[in-house]
């Protein structure tokens, strides 16, 4: 059996835009445990006035599009690396039969796919009856050679496949991690789950609602190896209600009841007034008055400002925006997004060590 080990390293191999990417990669951004607050750069890259502007200064309005950039290399870095991991899984086995590689691809894949068949060409025309704009006597010689196109990639994926599950094919390359802490006090799950998923969101976001169902079932299929930490990311600018509905999970999580009350308040964002909030503080039977001096005193402000400024920091901008054990997924995703990230970092905890 052959093992491929590939380690994958920066490198001056992509060239465009390189001095940018150097520039911008090398930024430090992470965000500490809540605790003990966001990692401060304190490298001084200016002065105003006597005042040091520091990289830290700059993170807020860079952060994501450093994150959009992290992400792109990874992109690009794991694309490449495939079609390599493809190509010497190809040159090995055309050693065997001691032709060319492109020779024993041409032979041992394109040559047994079958030419459409009407059926095949017809159904592909339907799909593309629009673009094609003509009838199809007339399409029918352009689409021909693009099906058949079609039907070798398919067959070359189905082939590559085959030899990885004949090879051993160890990947290293992992998606850029950005190490952001959570509140112990609000987490639903256990604390030291082997995958946490940490939650920037904002109480009236409806993209935040919606995915809620998506977490509750993710939580439900991994009840000892999933957790959730919920952190305030209140787009005040469009959503006036929610650093409101921000204090008010606090006051109530005060009281501890942070995460009846959390389901409450995205069981109906219509009412995040303050009227609501202290309605559905007595659903709970919260010490009414308690709750009330906590929310109008707006008690935990400077706490929910820290969770915002460590998000953007971490590159989130614009809610709901996850963690995965340091991995960003971004918005309001569908349940295999998280199974798939999930099912990665399992895998990755039961794996031997890295060489």
């Amino acid at each position: 059996m052959t093992t491929f080990i590939l380690f994958a390293r920066s490198s001056c191999a992509i060239k465009v835009h390189l001095a940018l990417f150097v520039s911008v990669l090398l930024l430090p951004v992470c965000c500490l445990a809540q605790s003990s607050g966001a990692a401060k750069s304190t490298e001084t890259l200016a002065t105003v006035g006597g005042q040091p502007v520091t990289e830290d200064d700059l993170l807020p309005s860079i952060a994501s599009k450093l994150s959009a950039l992290r992400d792109l290399e990874y992109q690009m870095k794991k694309q490449a690396l495939e079609n390599l991991i493809d190509q010497r899984l190809l040159e090995a086995e055309a050693k065997k039969k001691g032709i060319a590689a492109d020779k024993f691809l041409e032979q041992e894949v394109d040559a047994k796919v079958a030419e459409p068949t009407d059926a095949e060409l017809n159904a592909y025309y339907l799909a593309q009856k629009a673009e094609l704009n003509r009838p199809f006597d007339e399409a029918k010689a352009q689409i021909a050679p693009r099906l058949r196109q079609a039907k070798v990639h398919q067959a070359r994926q189905a082939f590559y496949a085959h030899l990885r599950e004949q090879a051993s094919v160890v990947v290293l390359l992992s998606p850029p991690r950005v190490e952001v802490g959570f509140d112990p006090a609000r987490v639903r799950g256990n604390p030291k789950a082997k995958v946490m998923i940490v939650e920037f969101s904002d109480f009236q976001c409806p993209y935040c609602g919606g995915v809620e169902a998506t977490l509750q079932s993710v939580l439900a299929k991994h009840p000892d190896t999933v957790a959730l930490a919920y952190r305030d990311m209140p787009m005040s600018k469009i959503h006036p209600m929610a650093r409101q509905a921000a204090e008010a999970g606090r006051c109530a999580g005060e009281q501890g009841k942070f995460w009846e009350y959390h389901d409450l308040l995205f069981a109906d964002q219509s009412r995040l007034d303050q009227d609501g909030l202290i309605d559905k503080a007595r659903l709970l039977k919260l010490n009414e008055q308690q709750f009330e001096s906590c929310l109008v005193g707006e008690k935990f402000k400077a706490q929910i400002q820290q969770d915002f400024q460590d998000g953007m920091r971490a590159g989130v901008n614009g809610t709901p925006g996850f963690f995965i054990n340091g991995i960003f997924l971004n918005g309001s995703q569908p349940e295999s997004a998280f199974e798939n990230l999930i099912q990665e970092q399992l895998s990755a905890s039961a794996a031997p060590p890295k060489p």
